[in-house]
């Protein structure tokens, strides 16, 4: 069992820890319109899972916009932040960050998500909430992955796309 921390203290994760090199499992969320979307499997695109506790906080935010300026013009990657708030709050996020080059996905229905990729929060504080991670997909298999260790803290943005570039691509659809 996976364990982070948040605020200094440790807390378990739940569900069946991912690894790189292991094949992503596909996962249905529910968008911010109510309309259903799947992430991981083999999409033909290079995906980014971004998983947050809550876009109602200072550090997902943060995170979050960070993600959106690094994907413009990345046309070759899907972006998904996926936490467990409604859609009806993501979609006032989005739209009063002037969120536009990602997707936000909830795993409120099922936790499914939480439970098939082991980041979901099993005790403490945030329980039932997302650990904070980072997972990259490429041809339905997991290249990167950063399960961040305190959850106060953002990922490491450069590890992500350095990773993206190590497999042989730059991410803007451009063949590099």
């Amino acid at each position: 069992m996976a364990k982070v921390n948040f605020k200094g203290s440790p807390v378990n994760l739940r569900g069946d820890e991912v690894f790189v090199g292991q094949s992503a499992p596909e996962v249905t969320l529910t968008g911010n319109d109510l309309s259903e979307f799947k992430v991981g499997g083999n999409s033909g695109k290079i995906e980014i899972l971004v998983t947050v506790p809550s876009l109602d906080t200072g550090v997902c935010a943060t995170e979050t916009r960070k993600f959106n300026e690094k994907m413009a013009g990345k046309n070759a990657i899907k972006l998904s932040v996926i936490s467990l708030d409604l859609p009806f709050a993501m979609g006032r996020f989005c739209s009063t960050e002037g969120i536009e080059n990602l997707r936000v996905g909830s795993d409120f229905r099922a936790k499914e998500f939480g439970e098939k990729y082991g980041v979901l929060i099993d005790e403490g504080a945030l329980k039932g909430l997302l650990a904070r991670a980072v997972f990259v997909v490429k041809d339905g298999v997991i290249i990167h992955k950063q399960i961040v260790p305190e959850i106060a803290d953002e990922p490491n943005y450069d590890a992500v796309f350095d990773a993206i570039k190590s497999s042989g691509g730059c991410g803007c659809g451009c063949g590099h």
